[in-house]
């Protein structure tokens, strides 16, 4: 290995790097998009396979930067310019949660199952279905969240009113699926959950989208949509 050569290389690549992420701006930073995502890591790849092949000189490393960055600010300048390609280039944001209903087609358009709904729910300090209005997953895979109006500010504290204990919510049945597990860790049992559906007219668990169930006795459920 050439100390000296590889040292001038990583300089280089790395002033490349530098420039060409202040020219793009921050969205290869913060990887908007899922595209940002990749060109940010084929970039990394480029410089740095470039440097430790013997093959590739500093020229080779400067045109593959210079390159994959014009093609990157050509898509950039063309989602700007024209509105109609955002949608094809950037993706567009789904709203997963609509007035406290799961928005199952839009689950299943972004690849999305209710497991993972949750976990980014829980991301967002919710821990319950019930305390969704809406629910949009952003063009990054993130989530934005607008909690029904009980759940918002001003809190409790605000009104000096004495606190309550927050319960997490077991999922009883997600995806049509019972978990037997939760219902005992509930402390609740099959005759709650058969009282439950037929209470909601429902006449089996696999008709349910999701149930949730908190120790305050508040109740999340909703069927499949026909």
């Amino acid at each position: 290995m050439n100390i000296g050569s590889t040292t001038v290389e990583l300089l280089i690549g790395f002033l490349a790097l530098l420039i060409l992420t202040k020219a793009l701006g921050k969205t290869q930073i913060t990887q908007i998009t899922p595209f940002d995502f990749i060109s940010s890591l084929v970039l990394g790849e480029l410089v740095g396979n470039a440097i430790y092949d013997k093959n590739v000189n500093i020229f080779s490393i400067m045109y593959a930067v210079f390159l994959w960055g014009v093609l990157i600010y050509i898509v950039e300048w063309i989602t700007q310019k024209f509105r109609g390609t955002r949608s094809f280039l950037e993706g567009k944001p789904s709203i997963v949660i609509h007035n406290g209903k799961i928005n199952r087609d839009q689950l299943k358009r972004n690849k999305l199952d209710i497991n993972q709904l949750q976990n980014l729910l829980r991301q967002k300090d919710v821990f319950s279905m019930n305390e969704v209005e809406f629910a949009i997953l952003e063009t990054n895979g993130s989530i934005s969240v607008l909690k029904k109006s009980e759940y918002q500010e001003p809190t409790k504290e605000d009104f000096n009113l004495k606190p309550t204990r927050g319960y997490l919510a077991y999922s009883i049945i997600s995806d049509g699926k019972m978990d037997w597990e939760n219902l005992k860790d509930a402390g609740l049992n099959e005759e709650w959950l058969t009282k439950t559906l037929k209470k909601n007219h429902i006449d089996h668990y696999s008709e349910v989208l999701l149930l949730e169930w908190k120790q305050d006795d508040t109740l999340f459920i909703q069927k499949y949509e026909k």
